[in-house]
């Protein structure tokens, strides 16, 4: 039989070549809240564009579960309005007749009884008719607060059940508690339900080609690595910033805010990445050990005052617009402190970083949208140069660019052309859309065919997401004791407070 694209698999290929594609044996997936955004947008879209691209079995099944009052034909044209607008690949009638095959769909509430035995047969059948060979994958695209009611009725209709030789998988969005004791609470509840191996917590961020080629740039080549510590780096800058608002998520945002939001999970993982030391191997387990080696031994600065900032948009000008404040928002509380925006000082207690500082910061309604990782390495110790020779020279930098233009840009100084001797900072540019001629895939993509595959390189572990939150909480405590959101314009760089957060520290954020 031929995956979905109806390209064959080699029989002879080694599984252990990288370079040939992995292709997901027999499988399906489950997708609760499927009418949501998420699901409409990201990962119906990355099924069809997975099965587009020959990775998925020809007897894939995808079943939604969700309260509409739908047939199963209501349902596949939601899938192929969804794949038509937001799908990567261009859209191939042959494609969707195959996929078309094993779509099903599953109408009920998360404490219906009835509706879980009505899933359970659904499941039943597609083995038979699709030859899935019981391995389904269950992927909670719902409110964090339903996550234990929908766990907990798989387990108790045995849908968690592994049966020999198969599997059965829970797949978790973000954001993964909102504080280190409901985190602990939620893990007991999922691991009565779902051994460790079989949990696969979603960070899409980590599914970014961008974010994988830090491993890349770091770890394959030799001009990086020896220099990428406390004896040549001065400052370590990790960037996500946004030029949107809330816009209708105030029932989501409001109470959990920028650092919950963003820096809990993504910007954590980012500075894992690049802080960590070399792991014994790729595999899930090394890769794991490393990063929650560089979490465990983060330092919070002893003055969160003057270390930490948060702060809230005001009405301002965004892409031309006159745009409203957090608290005009629909839905928002005048009185609410949520930050928007969070900035926040750490450093690394180890041989390799200590003394240097990492600076994460988020926002949204802020001059662009960027999320870049930028390592700022120190002047040099000696300079022959006369002052006026090197006043327009900035410190050497490496930036990965995650979005939106993908790539690295390494930062130098070079001499101006002419007779003078003048040095100006220059750039040499890596973009992903020049040197490669096949696009990068959705990070969603990545990860769902990771889910399928087995396979937990991309995905937080438990001690992962516990250690992140044992950072943040002390600083939510702090916040909620000490007075409210400082305010910033919309379309500006965030509060002046935290431009100040670096002056003190003799620094200033990059402009990216």
């Amino acid at each position: 039989m031929s995956p979905v694209s109806g390209s064959g698999a080699n029989p002879l290929r080694d599984p252990a070549d990288r370079r040939l594609p992995r292709i997901a044996g027999p499988s399906g997936l489950v997708i609760f809240g499927v009418t949501g955004d998420l699901s409409r947008k990201k990962l119906m879209p990355a099924v069809y564009d997975l099965a587009n691209r020959g990775l998925l079995p020809p007897g894939f099944s995808l079943v939604g579960f969700a309260r509409r009052d739908w047939e199963h034909e209501d349902f596949a044209e939601v899938v192929h309005d969804a794949v038509k607008e937001h799908s990567r690949t261009p859209f191939r009638e042959e494609v969707w007749q195959q996929l078309i095959q094993g779509m099903r769909f599953v109408q009920g509430t998360f404490d219906d009884d009835e509706a879980f035995e009505r899933l359970r047969a659904t499941i039943g059948e597609l083995d038979k008719a699709q030859g899935t060979g019981g391995n389904f994958a269950f992927y909670l695209s719902v409110p964090p607060r339903s996550f234990p009611v929908v766990i907990q009725q798989l387990k108790k209709h045995g849908l968690a059940d592994q049966s020999s030789g198969s599997w059965r998988r829970a797949v978790i969005e973000k954001p993964f508690g909102h504080d280190l004791a409901s985190a602990e609470e939620l893990n007991k509840v999922v691991h009565e339900v779902f051994e460790p191996d079989q949990v696969f917590r979603i960070d899409h961020y980590l599914g970014k080609e961008t974010v994988q080629n830090i491993l890349a740039l770091r770890f394959a080549n030799t001009m990086f690595e020896p220099i990428w510590n406390r004896s040549f780096v001065d400052h370590v800058q990790i960037t996500m910033a946004e030029d949107i608002g809330i816009g209708g998520r105030a029932g989501y945002y409001d109470g959990i805010g920028a650092a919950r939001d963003v820096i809990q999970n993504h910007l954590l993982q980012l500075m894992a990445l690049t802080a960590m030391e070399e792991p014994a191997s790729f595999g899930a387990d090394a890769l794991a050990a490393e990063k929650e080696k560089v979490l465990g031994a983060v330092r919070l600065p002893k003055d969160l005052g003057s270390s930490t900032v948060r702060g809230q948009y005001a009405a301002g000008w965004q892409g031309g617009e006159k745009v409203i404040g957090y608290l005009e928002e629909d839905g928002i509380d005048a009185k609410s402190k949520t930050d928007t925006y969070a900035a926040i000082k750490l450093e690394v207690d180890n041989r390799r970083w200590a003394g240097v500082p990492f600076y994460l910061r988020t926002g949204k309604r802020l001059g662009r949208r960027v999320t870049e990782i930028a390592v700022v390495f120190q002047r040099a110790p000696h300079s022959p140069f006369d002052t006026t020779a090197t006043e327009e020279l900035g410190q050497n930098a490496v930036v990965i660019r995650v979005q939106p233009d993908e790539g690295v840009t390494v930062r130098f100084g070079s001499k101006v052309p002419g007779t003078s001797m003048e040095i100006r900072d220059v750039s040499m540019d890596f973009a992903y859309g020049e040197s490669f001629t096949e696009s990068s895939p959705e990070a969603y993509e990545r990860l769902i065919l990771d889910v399928l595959l087995g396979d937990a390189n991309l995905f937080p572990r438990t001690e992962e997401v516990e250690l992140s939150w044992k950072i943040l909480d002390p600083i939510e405590q702090y916040w909620d004791k000490h007075g409210r959101p400082a305010q910033y314009k919309s379309g500006t760089w965030g509060p002046v407070e935290a431009d100040e957060m670096l002056a003190r520290d003799g620094r200033s954020w990059r402009r990216p």
